[in-house]
Formats: structure tokens, sequence, C-alpha cells
């Protein structure tokens, strides 16, 4: 029996020494193996352990199980061959799936490479954008991203700044990028080819959440040739404002539905008659000495009795209808009347002064952003209401402001400048940001209440209740620089005694003159 037990131990300890040998293959090193150290073939030392300890079996029971061992070896070999063949194609899909990635990420960058240039900015004051401090701030974050454009910023006046746009038109030293609105960017240095068609910002996403706002904002910052020469960052609404505490001395609050902000125009004329029985000495000016803040004249006369300024096409003056004729009628006679008065030497932002100053009851340029330049000003609650209206609801101005690039023939420059356009206006941090600083509101649906938790949360809300009532944006109907002159020209005329009418058609036409 001793005899056969030695050879039997010598076999199993040079089988065990044979499977210690087999290892399964060493993984790829593009892809961790997916087997566990409690897969592996059992180790040399104990299988001889096991050897051992049965010694003083039967011959039969020893060599029944140095078959069962051997089995199970071979098993365990086929086991990890078919693991080590079914790892190599998930390998190669992880291997593959890196290389993509690699890929993407290579492209990505590349994507983000830009030639270095110094572009120039030019921004008429909106809001904050007329300070340096916050300017310079954003053009800092930008830098953050884009070290190597440089951005030089000039900023311009209502006064002088189209003066200034139109000389260096002439001399050929226009800036890069302007900030302002349709008006100027598209129907104006647009339409004269002097703009940079900028229909590749305006990606599917981008129009469909611009849209999702306002369609009117995709349609003003278009040309009738479909070629974008505006990318838009914010708008609002214009809307009036009431010295809430003397319209409640003289009983003429209730003329006014607070919750909606809205009046009618004869409840309006009710609440003019109001003021002047209580003694208010002015209750409301139609300023028309030259075309600042026009836009508050123009909503009050095309509200009253539903008159458009143009036709649907944007390719017609049309403020000589009926409805307009009626509409400058009566204010001339509430001025004959004593219930409002005119004057030709002011201009908004005179009237603005004098309603902050509490001298004249009301005001026809109001906004949030004029109400927070005035809040140190005034000792009393500028009420902002619509403009009155025999009308369903009000059509209210709207006021668009974003980003335009002169056609400088300068590949770099203008890839430099629209890069900057999309960080400030596109970018989800810097974007919001941006509108903040102007004290509007988004022209992207996706960006939300971006007064939420500020300060400003409650006052932007009031304001965001006008936003429903916003009209066509008659501004980019070709002539609008040249209507601007005739409209203040033409309330002079009526309020001097001219023929409602006739002067309504001068107005046109000289309007409509190319």
């Amino acid at each position: 029996m001793k005899k056969l037990v030695a050879p039997i131990l010598a076999g199993l300890m040079i089988f065990s020494a044979a499977c210690a040998k087999e290892k399964p293959a060493t993984p790829s090193t593009d892809a961790p193996s997916t087997q566990t150290e409690t897969e592996t073939p059992e180790s040399e030392e104990s299988k001889t352990d096991k050897s051992e300890e049965k010694t003083s079996a039967a011959d039969t029971s020893e060599a029944k199980e140095s078959e069962t061992d051997k089995s199970e070896a071979k098993d365990s070999e086929k086991s990890e061959e078919k693991e080590s063949k079914t790892e190599k194609p998930e390998e190669s899909s992880k291997s593959e799936e890196k290389s993509e990635e690699k890929s993407e990420e290579k492209a990505e960058a590349k994507s983000e490479e830009v030639e270095a240039a110094e572009i120039t900015l030019w921004t008429h004051p909106i809001g904050a954008w007329k300070d340096a401090e916050t300017v310079d701030g954003f053009i800092a974050k930008f830098n953050e991203k884009y070290p190597d454009i440089k951005v030089k910023v000039e900023y311009l006046d209502y006064q002088s700044g189209d003066d200034q746009v139109t000389a260096a038109i002439e001399a050929g030293t226009t800036p890069d990028l302007i900030m302002e609105g349709p008006e100027r960017l598209v129907s104006n240095w647009g339409a004269k080819g002097k703009m940079v068609d900028l229909k590749d910002l305006w990606t599917e996403e981008a129009t469909k959440d611009i849209e999702a706002t306002s369609s009117a904002v995709v349609n003003a910052c278009r040309w009738t040739d479909g070629a974008f020469y505006e990318y838009p960052l914010c708008m609002t609404t214009h809307t009036m404002a009431i010295n809430k505490e003397l319209f409640e001395k003289a009983d003429a609050l209730k003329y006014i539905d607070e919750k909606t902000r809205t009046w009618t125009s004869e409840d309006f004329e009710k609440a003019l008659k109001a003021l002047k029985e209580a003694k208010v000495d002015q209750s409301l000016i139609v300023y028309c000495g030259g075309q600042g803040g026009d836009q508050g004249t123009r909503a009050l006369a095309s509200n009253l009795y539903g008159a458009k300024f143009s036709n649907a096409e944007h390719s017609a003056w049309t403020m000589n209808s009926p409805e307009g004729v009626k509409a400058i009628k009566k204010l001339v006679e509430w001025d004959k009347a004593g219930l409002i008065s005119h004057d030709a030497g002011i201009q908004a932002a005179d009237e603005l002064q004098l309603f902050a100053n509490g001298t004249v009851a009301m005001t026809l340029c109001w906004n949030a952003s004029n109400e927070a330049n005035y809040a140190s000003q005034v000792e009393f609650t500028p009420y902002p209401v619509a403009f009155p209206t025999d009308q369903a609801q009000p059509e209210l101005c709207g006021g668009i402001w974003g980003f335009g690039i002169f056609d400088s023939k300068d590949e770099a420059k203008i890839a430099a400048a629209k890069k900057f356009i999309q960080f400030v206006s596109d970018d989800e941090k810097q974007g919001p940001e941006s509108i903040k600083a102007t004290g509007f509101f988004p022209v992207r649906k996706s960006f939300g209440n971006v007064y939420a938790g500020t300060e400003d949360e409650a006052r932007m809300a009031t304001f965001a209740t006008f936003m429903p009532f916003i009209g066509d944006y008659y501004n980019v109907t070709p002539g609008w620089a040249e209507q601007r002159t005739a409209w203040w020209n033409m309330l002079q005329q009526v309020f001097g005694g001219e023929d409602v009418q006739k002067a309504l058609d001068k107005y046109v036409e000289d309007a409509s003159a190319k």
C-alpha cells in the first residue's frame, strides 16, 4: 500500500506544479479585467496540503480524487480561456470609446480656438452697460475663456451717438461691435449693407428659445432679405407712470384697474378732469422738442383709438389713418381744454426730471431702468401703468437691445466679435448677468427669471406683468430715422394750429422719403 501511495503523491505534485504555471492571459491595458481573485485556480500549496491529508485513503478513492482534480483543472482552464475570449471584444469596444472621447475632446478644443484679435465695442447707455466698471468686469470674464481677444470699449449717448456712427461709417472707422436695437442695426445700418449677417449665431436652439418669448424679437432682428443683422440680449416694454399719492388725493386712482394696471381712453379722460378739479398744475406733458423718448408720445397716440404706425409688412407708415387722426385731434382738444399741455422745448429726459421732482403728475417714458435711475430722487410712489386704449388690451412699444457687427472684411476680428456676442448673450452664467446689467428682461425663455433671489425681484415682477402687452415692433419699417424727426415736427405743427389730417399726411410723406 505504501508503495502505491508514493507514486500517486509524486504524480499529484507534478500535476499541481503544471497547473500553477498555467495562469490566465494578462488583460489589455485599455480596459480592466473582469476576472476576480476568487476566480483564479487553486495555488500549488493548497493542493499539496490536500494531497497530504489523503495519504490514508483507499487506492481507488485516491485515484478517483486524482481524476476529479484533473477534470476540474481542465474545466477551469476552459472557463478561463472562454472568459479571456469574451473579454477581448469588450476591451476593444472600451478602447474605441476612449478613442472617440479623445477625438471629441480634441474637436471641441479645436472649435474654441480663436485667432488672436483686438476688437472695439461701442455701446449706447443701456442700463449699467454705460458703466465702465461693469463692462470691464464682463470683459475680464470673457478673457478668462478667450485670453487672446482684446476688447476696447467706447461709450455713446443718445444725443450724439448716431452722428458718431454716421461719421465713422463715412470715414471707414466703424467699431467691430455695437450694442443697440434693430431700428439702427437692422433697418438702418444693416439695410445699407454695413453689417455682417449673423445667421450662424441664430441656431435652431437659439431661435426656438427666443421665439418662445416673442416672435416679434426674431422678426425685428431679421431684415427683408432674410439676413440677421442683430443678435438680441434683452427686451422690455415701455409704460407710463403716475404719481400715486397725487392720484389718490384727486380721487383719480379709481379710473385705473389696479389688478392689470390698465385703463380705458374714456377713464383716462375722466382722470385728467379729476386732476384738474383737484388743482393739479400739470397732469401730463406731450413733449415734442426732439426725438428723445418719442416712444412715449407715439404709444399714447396709437393706443387711444387703435391706430397703427405701420402696416403688418413693415413696408409703409400708416398713422394718417382715421384712427390716427382721431387720436391726434383728441390730444389737441385736451391741450386746449387745459387737461394736458405740450412743450416744444423739452424731450423725454426733461419730462422725466419734472416727474421725479413731482412737478408733473404723469410721465410717458417709464420702464424698469428709468425707475431705478430716478429712485433716489422721487419722494412719492411712481406707479407704472399701461397706456390708455379703447381696444381689448393696450399695445405697448417694446425695446430690444443686442449686438451687431460692422463688416470690416477682417475675418479674424469678425470671428472674435462673434465669440464675444455668444459669451455675453448665451453663456449660462454670464448671460443672466449681462441682462441684469441692462435692467430689462431676457429674450431667451430658458433664462427664466434672472432677478429671482435679488433685491430687484419684486420690482421687476411688476414690470414683467406688462410683457404680454408688447405690440408690433414697427421700428424696422424703412425710413425709421426720418419718421422720428417727422413725428416731433408734426406734433409741434398740430399744437400750433395746423390741420391734423394735413399734418399727418405730411408726416407719412416725410417718413417714407427715400
